[in-house]
């Protein structure tokens, strides 16, 4: 029996994204899952090979699987926006290496990653003396802070917990993370608080951290969600946790 049918618009309609995830991260699609459950708004996930170990070197070997995993996301119509979940290498690659990559699978995408997004957000929000807590070894911190400061920032405090395992930053708890926070955050020179890495879990403290410290707090996950349903055009307001979702 040959049955009828007939074909709508399909999943998406209103906006259709891709997050390009680490094969290592535990974290970001549990906090982006709620942000991005909108009518009409589909988000596809793809995992790209990354490397247990977090160093310059085994963040760079990203670079050349940029494309291959960007076209295993659905290309049957065009996506809007694409992300890059990786703060670390999209500061050792380059975000604008990274937007050539992912472009040449989908090349009327809209590309970003949390690099971008946080320089973005902490503009938005008009705060240049910023703190900042990462997992990362030293390395890795630098380049972050190196980041900042080619951007116009003044990241005045930095805390790291020194860790090089994927595996021990999605364990970090969020009780520890909070405390960070807030101890880099006390500084009363320090305007806004950014804590760097998608495998961080951050988004169960940030109210609580912002409300402690008076002053915004950015995660990369925050940033890179914020960030992408700007780009596609997707109301922000009252959309996420904290200050960067009420502004």
């Amino acid at each position: 029996m040959e049955l009828e049918f007939e074909c709508d618009g399909g999943l998406g309609s209103r906006a259709a994204l891709g997050l390009i995830v680490l094969q290592a991260d535990e974290t970001i699609e549990k906090e982006f899952r709620p942000l991005f459950d909108l009518d009409d708004v589909v988000l596809y996930h793809a995992r790209i090979p990354s490397d247990p170990e977090v160093n310059e070197e085994t963040l760079m070997r990203m670079k050349a699987g940029l494309t291959d995993t960007a076209a295993l996301l659905p290309g049957n119509r065009p996506l809007d926006v694409i992300g890059y979940a990786c703060t670390s290498a999209s500061t050792v690659i380059g975000s604008e290496a990274v937007e050539t990559a992912v472009r040449k699978a989908h090349p009327h995408a809209r590309v970003t990653n949390p690099a971008t997004a946080v320089i973005t957000a902490l503009k938005h929000l008009g705060v240049t003396r910023v703190g900042v807590v990462t997992p990362y070894i030293a390395e890795v911190s630098e380049a972050v802070v190196d980041l900042l400061r080619n951007a116009g920032l003044d990241p005045l405090k930095v805390g790291s917990f020194g860790q090089s395992e994927e595996a021990t930053v999605a364990r970090i708890s969020p009780q520890s993370v909070e405390r960070a926070i807030q101890a880099i955050g006390e500084d009363l020179e320090v305007e806004a608080v950014f804590a760097s890495c998608t495998n961080l879990r951050t988004f169960p403290v940030i109210e609580g951290c912002e409300k402690k410290l008076g002053k915004p707090v950015i995660s990369s996950n925050l940033a890179l969600a914020w960030h992408m349903m700007t780009l596609a055009g997707l109301e922000t307001t009252g959309s996420g946790p904290g200050k960067l979702f009420e502004s």
